[in-house]
């Protein structure tokens, strides 16, 4: 019975495909490729999801779009550049690391260096607190009190 119980669990705990039935390829081997050029794109609208998971008009737009190329003929990398030429870089998970990307890229490590060396700067200038004059007799007796206690 738990195995049953756990079993269901899995299958419930398994991502949503927003790709509808009428959407999928009768070859599996165009289809496999379909899947694995959409894991690349995200939707425009949803943002954090790529076009499979997504339910929104314009993920389903983009489905078919990268379908129709991969039935043309296309390459994986053709329909990619198709997609980007038309609606932009930005629906890349990955966009390349050139041009103007180049710059938010490089900032984040940039920072992360300036960080840490403003960090490093600070911690030698800082003068480490010790008592600028040793303890007098009286002190160093009542220190020893203190501390028998």
């Amino acid at each position: 019975m738990r195995l049953i119980l756990a079993l269901c669990l899995t299958l419930l705990a398994a991502p949503a495909f927003a790709v509808q039935p009428d959407e999928v390829l009768s070859d599996p081997v165009l289809e496999a490729r379909a899947r694995e050029v959409s894991q690349l794109l995200r939707c425009p609208v949803c943002q954090s999801e790529n076009i499979d998971d997504s339910n929104a008009d314009i993920a389903r737009d983009l489905r078919l779009l990268v379908r129709e190329r991969l039935l043309a003929g296309d390459s994986n990398d053709e329909v990619l550049a198709f997609v980007v030429d038309r609606y932009g870089e930005y629906v890349l998970f990955l966009p390349g690391a050139s041009g103007s990307n180049l710059l938010l890229w490089l900032a984040g490590p940039a920072m992360l260096l300036v960080g840490g060396g403003l960090a490093l700067l600070y911690l030698r200038r800082r003068r480490p607190e010790t008592a600028s004059a040793s303890l007098s007799a009286e002190e160093e007796a009542r220190l020893r009190e203190i501390l028998k206690q």
